[in-house]
């Protein structure tokens, strides 16, 4: 081979290299693109859209397949649901598209989480919520919780301050004045009169705990899913609007026909009513089913 030939079968070989490389990089690319920003599509007459909502361990999902799902299926949606051991991952898999909502957070969360993790996340509207509760293997009320207790909390910067505001209510702690309810951290804490040894952990561990700390305060996703009975916690929160849960999708699917059923459904009267004929019956309402 000449010289001349040599190289040409370089520029050759290089230009095939670069143009492979360059079909992988769009492929890729293409393939990201869909997986983030493809809208939900709408029903096709005698034909049915799958929507996947991600949940967490807990009553929501229950919600999903006893309640919601039922009564979307006449608009052609066929949902089921994936569920997540945690907090975090529900969010980020709605913004990449791996799943099409989700049903597992209050609104105080979906707020601070999306602004904190850059995502477009919005919400459709509320479900009715199980409320945190504080609950105790050991102590039977309130009043019974003694000095120095130790009390297991969410470490999750919203249920920190929501589990926080519960403590506040029922007088076991005092949070320095001025401070955001819902950005509140232990460092927020003015008066503590019962020298309560607060300890921040995984929401996932919170109702297990309950054999190692003297009190602990759970999500109600968690309490539900762990067998724990509203009845036996020591006190529940008192719901703002804030801390109810929502049903969230990625914002690329706001104006999608899906939304807006959605949208329309939570705030329908036939929601309201089969949510009355269920087990969440007793759940903390919205307070716009009250206006």
């Amino acid at each position: 081979m000449t010289t001349k030939q040599h190289i040409h079968t370089i520029i050759r070989t290089a230009a095939a290299v670069l143009a492979g490389a360059v079909i992988i990089a769009n492929g890729a690319c293409g393939g990201a693109r869909s997986a983030s920003a493809e809208q939900i599509p709408t029903p096709k007459d005698g034909e049915t859209t799958a929507i996947t909502v991600g949940v967490c361990p807990g009553p929501y999902g229950e919600m999903i397949d006893e309640v919601i799902a039922p009564l979307l299926k006449d608009d052609g949606y066929e949902l089921t649901t994936k569920t997540f051991n945690d907090y975090v991952q529900p969010d980020k898999a709605l913004a990449s598209g791996k799943i099409d909502a989700n049903l597992m957070q209050h609104g105080n969360y979906l707020k601070k989480f999306s602004a904190d993790n850059d995502l477009d996340l919005i919400s459709l509207g509320q479900t009715p919520t199980l409320g945190l509760g504080i609950y105790s293997n050991k102590f039977t009320s309130i009043d019974d919780i003694a000095d120095g207790a130790s009390v297991a909390v969410a470490n999750d910067g919203s249920n920190l301050a929501r589990s926080l505001g519960v403590l506040e209510q029922n007088k076991l702690v005092t949070l320095k004045d001025g401070v955001d309810a819902t950005k509140a951290s232990v460092n927020d804490i003015a008066d503590n009169p019962r020298h309560l040894n607060i300890k921040p952990i995984d929401a996932a561990q919170l109702a297990r705990s309950l054999d190692t700390v003297d009190a602990a305060l759970v999500p109600g996703n968690y309490s539900w899913a762990a067998g724990l009975d509203p009845k036996d916690a020591l006190a529940l929160e008192r719901q703002d609007d804030g801390v109810i849960e929502v049903f969230a999708i990625a914002g690329a699917n706001k104006d999608t026909h899906f939304a807006k059923t959605v949208t329309e459904l939570l705030g329908s009267d036939e929601f309201k009513s089969a949510i009355a004929a269920s087990r969440f019956k007793d759940f903390g309402k919205p307070a716009s089913w009250n206006e």
